[in-house]
């Protein structure tokens, strides 16, 4: 079995975006320490449930970047966009409502807008 690599510059695009997915999903599958301190987060005290819940997002990204990225189809790519789109709001209500860590907040608006549109555009057939 062979690696696929897209050869048309959109579809690229998506794959490095499910590509990155999937990475960010490994980091915060095996290291979510690391993850809740660079997101400015702490677990109370002999609570380590919040560990197994860093884990299993992580695993959900992890699973949807390589199934987009072993699938390659065009619909897969849209749900993954949908799927940071959606994410993004989330992060558009907390920046209105909750005034947390705003720069953090807002570069991490970035990165997910920019996830979600390179799939969003290549699935929409725009590139």
């Amino acid at each position: 079995m062979e690696f696929y690599f897209p050869t048309e510059f959109g579809e690229r695009l998506a794959f490095c975006s499910a590509a990155f997915t999937a990475l960010i999903g490994l980091i915060v599958m095996f290291a979510p320490g690391y993850t809740y301190r660079l997101l400015r987060l702490q677990v109370r005290e002999g609570r380590s449930e919040a560990y197994a819940e860093a884990r299993s997002a992580g695993g959900f990204m992890v699973g949807f970047g390589l199934a987009s990225i072993l699938l390659a189809q065009p619909m897969i790519y849209l749900a993954l966009g949908a799927s940071f789109a959606i994410a993004a709001f989330g992060r558009i209500l907390s920046l209105m409502s909750d005034r947390g860590s705003v720069w953090l907040n807002l570069l991490l608006l970035v990165v997910q807008l920019v996830l979600a549109a390179l799939p969003l555009l290549y699935g929409s057939g725009y590139i």
